[in-house]
């Protein structure tokens, strides 16, 4: 499955970069984050590991990101691996004027179990949904300062 999803932040491109390049905002913006870890190489540059845990309700979630191309403030490009499935995510950011940039995802998810594939081809609304969430979570944080904590 593929989907793009898309946002306008009224920030400057480097004012978005500064805060989606920090670890530690993470937890403003992605909801059921519990935790991150540093596996390898510098954060967020090619080649970089981190584990990040979630939970959702009684479920945890553990998922590995490596990012695959970073050339900021334009792109960032990860892959996140986790029980069931890999999620190829491809950000773009553009300059719209001199204080809004446009927030560009392109996602594939490719299904590594039976019951990813399922899930996929029934309710792919709940993966483009979370996309969504997750942008305009930090579109709020960078216009306002709002924490989803």
């Amino acid at each position: 499955m593929e989907y793009t999803t898309e946002i306008l932040i009224k920030k400057s491109i480097s004012e978005v970069i500064k805060k989606y390049s920090s670890i530690g905002n993470l937890k403003h913006w992605q909801e059921g984050l519990v935790s991150t870890e540093h596996i390898s190489g510098t954060p967020t540059e090619l080649g970089a590991k981190m584990k990040l845990t979630f939970s959702f309700g009684n479920r945890k979630m553990e998922i590995i990101e490596t990012v695959t191309k970073q050339e900021f403030p334009n792109e960032l490009h990860v892959t996140y691996t986790t029980n069931g499935v890999r999620n190829i995510q491809e950000n773009y950011f553009k300059v719209i004027e001199n204080n809004a940039t446009q927030w560009i995802s392109k996602t594939k998810c490719q299904p590594t179990s039976l019951k990813m594939s399922l899930m996929l081809f029934l309710m792919p609304s709940v993966f483009k949904k979370q996309t969504a969430t997750y942008m305009s979570n930090f579109k709020n944080f960078v216009e306002q300062g709002t924490s989803i904590r």
